[in-house]
This record gives C-alpha cells, structure tokens and sequence, in this order.
C-alpha cells in the first residue's frame, strides 16, 4: 500500500496544528477547559479526516458531516452549569470552529484558514472589550425551571 504522505500533506497537517494552537493558546490563557492541545488536536484530526476521505473513496461531505457531529459531541463535553450560569460555551464554539479549520486546511484551501483563524481570535479577543462598553455580561444566567 502506498503511503499518503508527501510533503504537501505533511505541511498541510503542521498548517492545521499551527492553526489550532494560535486558538488554543488563546483559550490556554483564558485558563479554559480546552486549550491548546485539545485544539491542536481538533484541527489535526479534521484535517486527517479530510485528507484521507479521498483515499477510501468516502465522500467529501460525509466526512465533513461526521466531523461536525464528533466535535459536537466532544464540545457538549466542554460545557457546564454551575449555579446559576452556563458555561464552557464559547470554548465549545472555538472547538467546532478549530475543526472546521482543519477541514479547510484539510481541502487545501490555506488563505481561507488562515483568515478564519484571525477572526476567530478577534472575536474571542473582543470580550474584554464588549464588557467594557455594557455589550456583553460576565456569563449568562440559566433559566430556573421549577420541578413538580
């Protein structure tokens, strides 16, 4: 059996874990349940996944759709109720966005990984700012349901 690896694969798998530790650093730092590894490893594997869809003759969306259904599944993982607030959902939406990164790595479309990274870390850069100027709360509050 010949092997998949070449060394356009082999910068595209570095191209997805370099991605994936530019959002896991941030998540790292915001001492988040999931950081730097676990995203590291989210982008990888989706880009695998990707990569290797092609050489079982799966189709492409297929894949994606059990990509999107496996990390929603590692992402429920991340999120919590404590008291009365929800948490871990933003870190569950940075895992979901690292994995389709590594599927856009993963199809060789590189530009448009790149730019999703950036804005991803805009966006989670922009919470101390939105705090700031009354847009966003600290953390949101579960609605109580009384039980019979």
């Amino acid at each position: 059996m010949q092997t998949a690896l070449t060394l356009e694969t082999f910068l595209s798998l570095l191209l997805a874990v370099a991605l994936g530790a530019i959002v896991g650093v941030e998540r790292e730092k915001s001492h988040k349940p999931a950081g730097l590894r676990t995203h590291m490893l989210v982008s990888l594997g989706a880009c695998l996944f990707t990569m290797m869809s092609t050489s079982f003759g799966a189709q492409p969306a297929q894949v994606a759709g059990g990509i999107v259904a496996g990390i929603g599944f590692i992402g429920a993982g991340t999120i919590w109720a404590e008291k009365d607030k929800v948490q871990g959902i933003t870190t569950a939406a940075s895992l979901w966005t690292t994995a389709a990164i590594g599927l856009t790595v993963g199809i060789g479309d590189y530009p448009l990984a790149v730019v999703v990274t950036l804005l991803v870390l805009i966006i989670l850069a922009s919470n101390s700012v939105l705090r700031r100027i009354g847009l966003e709360k600290n953390r949101a509050p579960i609605a109580s349901a009384k039980v019979p």
